[in-house]
C-alpha cells in the first residue's frame, strides 16, 4: 500500500505526472509543462502538502462524434493531480467491483464488454438453443445526475476503514485532495472553446451549466470515470446479490440483463429504478428501454450482437462513410495534406478498421475502403492480408 509522507509524495506526483503526459506528450499543455517540469512538481508537491492546491481553469467544448457531450479538458497540471489519486484509490476499490463492470479498468474495456454480452446470451439460451431474453437500460444523464455528497460519502467510508489508524496523515491528505475534486464547480472557472451555437441540439441533461446544485462531473476527466464506477458499485452488487441476476453486466451507465424469463426482466424494471432514485437519486431513461428475445440481439458499444455474429453498429458504419466522404471532397477540391494531417488520416482510418476486423465486417471494410479518393494511396498503402486490413506510410 503506498504511503503518503513526504518521500513517497514525491515519487507519486513523479510517477503520476508520467502517467498524465502517456500519448499526450504532443499536446500544448503537456508540451509547455515540460518545460522545466521538476520545478513545477515540487511546486505542486508543496501546494500539496501545505493544503494551498488550487484547481485552475478547465477548457469546455462540444464534441459530435460518437455522440454530441459536453467535454471539460482540466488544465495539464490538475491531471496530474487527478492520476496521483487515481493511482491512490483505485487499486482499494477495484478489488470490490464485479467483474462485469467494463468502464476504465484494465483488461476490461469495450471489446470485454462485448465478448461478455455474447457469452451471457450464449450461456443462457444453451447456445442459442433455447429462447432467452435481453433486458438493456440506460440512466438519464448519468454524469450530471450523480451527487458529489453521496459519492465522496461511499469513497470516505471506504478509505477510512482502509487505512490504519497510524495512517491518518495519509488519509487527511488524500480526503483533501478529493475534496478538491469532487467538489470543484468546472462552470465557475472555465474557457469556452467555439461558438455557442455548438451547444445547440445538446439536451440539458446532458450539459454541467444546467446541473443542480451538488449534482453533476464533468466527462473528460479520468477521475470522473472512476467515480462513475464507484458511483454504481454498489448498485452492481444490489443487481448480483440481491435480485440474483447472473447474467449482467454494465458499462458506465449502459446495462444490459440477460435471463429465460421475460416477466422476471419486466418485474425487476421497476425495482431497478427504485433503487436507483431511493439510493443513488437517479433516473432511468423512459425512452431506452430495450426488452427482445435474443434472436433479436441487442446493440451494446458499438455493436449489434445476435447469435453466432456480431455486426458494427449503423452509426459506426454512417460515420466512417461520413469521415471519407468529407477527406474525399477535400481531395477533389485540391487540398494538398501536410505530412502531419496525412498522419492524422492515417490514425483515424486504422481506428476504424482495426476496430472493425474484430467482428463480422470483411465485405463491409472491402467496400468502405473502395470510396477512398485514389488519391489517398499517394500516401498509404494496404497490408497484403486485408483480413487485416491497415493503412501504413
Amino acid at each position: 500500500m503506498k504511503k503518503f509522507d513526504d518521500q513517497q509524495l514525491v515519487l507519486d506526483i513523479f510517477c503520476a505526472y508520467f502517467d498524465a503526459r502517456k500519448n499526450k506528450r504532443q499536446t500544448c499543455n503537456a508540451l509547455a509543462f515540460e518545460n522545466d517540469y521538476e520545478k513545477k512538481l515540487f511546486k505542486l508537491y508543496y501546494e500539496i502538502k501545505n493544503r494551498t492546491y488550487e484547481i485552475g481553469p478547465s477548457t469546455c467544448f462540444v464534441v459530435e462524434k460518437p455522440v454530441k457531450r459536453e467535454i471539460f479538458a482540466a488544465d495539464f497540471r490538475d491531471r496530474i493531480v487527478h492520476h496521483l489519486i487515481f493511482n491512490a484509490i483505485n487499486p482499494i476499490f477495484e478489488k470490490h467491483f464485479i467483474k462485469d463492470s467494463y468502464s476504465c479498468r484494465v483488461g476490461k474495456g469495450t471489446s470485454y464488454g462485448i465478448k461478455r454480452v455474447e457469452h451471457f446470451m450464449r450461456a443462457c439460451s444453451e447456445n442459442h438453443q433455447k429462447k432467452c431474453f435481453v433486458l438493456k437500460l440506460d440512466i438519464q444523464g448519468y454524469f450530471m445526475s450523480m451527487d458529489r455528497n453521496i459519492l465522496y460519502a461511499k469513497i470516505e467510508k471506504k478509505l477510512k476503514s482502509h487505512f490504519l489508524v497510524s495512517e491518518k496523515s495519509q488519509l487527511d491528505l488524500l480526503l483533501y485532495l478529493l475534496q478538491k475534486v469532487i467538489f470543484n464547480d468546472p462552470t465557475a472557472n472555465c474557457h469556452v472553446k467555439g461558438k455557442r451555437q455548438d451547444w445547440v441540439g445538446l439536451p440539458k441533461s446532458k450539459s454541467l451549466f444546467f446541473a443542480k446544485k451538488s449534482l453533476g462531473f464533468p466527462i473528460g476527466n479520468l477521475t470522473s470515470q472512476l467515480f462513475g464506477n464507484i458511483y454504481l458499485d454498489s448498485f452492481d452488487h444490489f443487481v448480483r446479490e440481491d435480485l440474483k441476476i447472473k447474467f449482467y453486466g454494465r458499462y458506465v451507465d449502459d446495462m444490459v440483463f440477460v435471463h429465460s424469463d421475460k416477466e422476471f426482466l419486466k418485474a425487476i424494471i421497476l425495482k431497478v429504478k427504485a433503487h436507483l432514485q431511493t439510493e443513488l437519486k437517479l433516473t432511468l431513461h423512459p425512452k431506452k428501454i430495450y426488452l427482445q428475445p435474443n434472436q433479436q440481439g441487442v446493440g451494446f458499444l458499438g455493436v449489434f450482437i445476435k447469435p453466432h455474429r456480431t455486426y458494427i453498429s449503423k452509426r459506426t458504419k454512417r460515420n466512417f462513410f461520413q469521415k471519407i466522404k468529407q477527406e474525399n471532397e477535400l481531395l477533389a477540391g485540391g487540398k494538398v495534406f501536410s505530412q502531419k494531417e496525412a498522419k492524422k488520416i492515417r490514425s483515424w482510418l486504422n481506428s476504424y478498421l482495426g476496430i472493425m476486423q474484430h467482428y463480422d465486417t470483411f465485405k463491409l471494410r472491402k467496400k468502405l475502403v473502395g470510396f477512398l479518393n485514389l488519391d489517398f494511396f499517394k500516401f498509404f498503402s494496404f497490408s497484403e492480408n486485408f483480413e487485416k486490413a491497415s493503412l501504413r506510410e
